[in-house]
């Protein structure tokens, strides 16, 4: 049965969201990286329209980074001095995406737009893990072992106005971080994705932070960027979704806790190649979409009032007459859904811990 989104103007079916978003919470899970830069084009297969997919994508990412985060927290495996560096320029990078989208939305071309982002960006990553998974993969049966150098320095490390992070023990110049979460940040608001698939990376490549602080910094920036992103494109566009969101959110809470907990059985190596040619094909897929494919209009339609139910009205005419209260009841919403799950997760596993002892 389908459910109509209010904001969206869209029917969905709600099976479909909540698989399509564990099937990417699961592979955000083993992977480790934030799962926008999948769920976002599925939702835009599903019939969603490409600024609504990113904004209400951008509210599940934040819902999920909470809960990532706050478990990270419990572990005290977080540097908060970088973290804050990397979300300067996140809201310097936010501030500029969201004016581009703006400029893009306003001559219509902001569906090709995004289209034109993720077909790009899905082929590079794609490529560039399945080259070096496969690497990996050939290493691996050749049991070689290869000896990298402990430092390669680029540009960005030669930038005034170092700091000492004592967390993790480094000597940067602030303005590292802060290109980096820029780089983000911009990324994040036009395509509805955390950026952790560019921020893990960097952080340890570039930045060169302990690799056990890198997943908990990472969340923690994206929770900011997120908020920012969420509030921007309620607050102007009016295109957050509750409704969505929630489907989104417990899709994607379940999927992470089962991908988490497959990823320390397995070995990852060929998993990496065969996610490197899942983007690859979604990158195909809205190439073809966006060249190739007749145009079809977005299914939207138009409902009067009469014919929603209370919850539907309700946050219509929430949207409508405050989108500021309406931007931050969505992020306190994503929020409180993320910090219940990860304090549900925690009693589960406490619970799990006491019926081993007493068996």
């Amino acid at each position: 049965m389908d459910v109509f989104l209010p904001i969206a103007q869209v029917f969905v079916n709600p099976i479909e969201i909540l698989l399509l978003s564990a099937i990417v919470g699961v592979l955000s899970g083993l992977f480790g990286v934030g799962g926008g830069f999948l769920m976002t084009p599925f939702l835009i297969f599903l019939g969603i329209p490409p600024a609504y997919a990113v904004a209400n994508e951008a509210n599940n990412i934040l819902a999920t980074s909470v809960s990532g985060s706050t478990t990270h927290y419990l572990k005290n495996t977080l540097d908060y001095k970088m973290g804050l560096m990397i979300v300067i320029g996140g809201a310097i990078g936010t501030s500029l995406g969201i004016f581009t989208f703006s400029y893009f939305k306003g001559i219509g071309k902001i569906d090709t737009v995004i289209s034109l982002a993720y077909m790009y960006i899905l082929a590079i990553i794609g490529t560039l893990m399945l080259v070096e998974s496969l690497g990996e993969i050939d290493k691996a049966k050749r049991n070689v072992l290869v000896k990298k150098k402990l430092h390669v320095h680029y540009w960005i490390h030669g930038l005034p106005l170092r700091m000492r992070f004592p967390k993790s023990k480094l000597y940067e110049s602030i303005f590292t971080p802060i290109i980096i979460g820029l780089i983000v940040g911009f990324i994040a608001a036009i395509m509805g994705i955390g950026g952790a698939f560019i921020l893990v990376p960097a952080m340890i490549y570039i930045i060169k932070m302990p690799t056990k602080l890198v997943p908990g910094t990472s969340l923690f920036v994206t929770i900011f960027v997120s908020v920012i992103v969420t509030f921007l494109h309620s607050f102007n566009y009016g295109s957050i979704d509750l409704l969505l969101v929630l489907m989104l959110v417990i899709g994607s809470i379940i999927g992470v806790q089962i991908g988490q907990k497959v990823g320390e059985k397995i070995d990852s190596s060929g998993l990496r190649a065969l996610l490197a040619i899942l983007l690859l094909v979604v990158g195909i897929a809205i190439a073809y979409d966006t060249f190739f494919a007749e145009e079809v209009k977005n299914n939207i339609v138009v409902i009067t009032s009469s014919e929603l139910n209370f919850f539907s009205n309700f946050i219509i005419d929430f949207s409508k007459q405050m989108p500021f209260f309406y931007g931050l009841f969505s992020i306190m919403f994503a929020i409180f859904l993320g910090v219940a799950a990860a304090f549900i997760r925690r009693f589960i596993s406490k619970f799990r811990k006491q019926m081993l002892m007493k068996s």
